[in-house]
């Protein structure tokens, strides 16, 4: 049995703190987090503590803290020559205090506290210092059914730059999507089928052989009657933008933006 001790109260501390109390092989010995009415909700079902100097001894410590939390916390740890790991994408491993054995256990998912996730499709990064912790982290990743990745802080690093592109801007551009579809009364989830078809196609093939659309097949008249369409400028700016990046990418020729309206003294 690996022993936890969670530390935090997000959205990442919530999903994984689920997956371990459905895991037969690992124990959350106690959950902190410096405002404990955060944690409270969950008291009946594990100790709970806003008390540093409360911690109880545990396999491993996992702060799923934000980024900017980690490197103080990990200083302000009362205990030496423990297994305290961090669970960001961008923080690296050497910010966490060495007075104790350190590591990453990163999801690489995106988690909002009331959507369900399977652990079983969320691969884990794992990154240690000492050698000797590794297979406990690949361990514990395992437990709950994730398939664990040993990679560098650069890796990983660059692995949450690409996660940025494909998820958090993604996810911008379906809200602008959204918003376009208000405008007209038109309902959004007519373009369900679509986003999850798209988001099939690039598990058969390379987003550069799946991409479509007017951009990458040259299409100047639907490009100049959609720039017409588009209402905010903040929308004609990206729509352009990405244009040309598609564009290049599949060598077509340059794009070239639509004239400025003459300006009016």
């Amino acid at each position: 049995m690996i022993s936890v001790v969670l530390l935090g109260a997000g959205n990442v501390a919530t999903h994984l703190y689920k997956a371990f109390l459905n895991s037969e092989t690992v124990s959350v010995t106690q959950w902190y987090n410096r405002t404990r009415a955060s944690i409270s909700s969950y008291a009946n079902a594990v100790d709970i503590t806003d008390s540093l100097d409360e911690l109880k001894t545990a396999d491993i410590y996992i702060m799923a803290v934000s980024d900017d939390s980690i490197a103080q916390l990990s200083s302000d740890l009362p205990f030496t020559n423990r297994l305290v790991v961090h669970t960001s994408g961008s923080v690296a491993m050497h910010d966490l205090n060495k007075k104790n054995k350190i590591g990453v256990f990163y999801p690489l998912q995106t988690f909002t506290k009331d959507a369900d996730i399977d652990f079983t499709e969320v691969p884990i990064c794992i990154e240690v210092y000492e050698k000797e912790n590794l297979q406990l982290l690949k361990d514990l990743a395992k437990a709950v059914g994730c398939k664990p990745h040993k990679i560098t802080t650069e890796q990983r690093q660059t692995l949450h730059l690409a996660a940025v592109f494909v998820n958090n801007f993604t996810n911008q551009l379906y809200r602008i999507g959204h918003e376009i579809c208000e405008t007209k009364n038109i309902e959004f989830e007519i373009l369900h089928p679509l986003i999850e078809e798209t988001a099939k196609k690039i598990q058969q093939m390379s987003p550069f052989m799946a991409q479509t659309g007017p951009a990458k097949r040259n299409d100047k008249k639907t490009i100049k009657r959609q720039l017409k369409l588009i209402e905010k400028e903040e929308h004609e700016t990206i729509y352009k933008m990405l244009t040309s990046s598609i564009k290049k990418t599949h060598n077509v020729s340059t794009f070239k933006p639509r004239k400025d309206k003459a300006k009016t003294n």
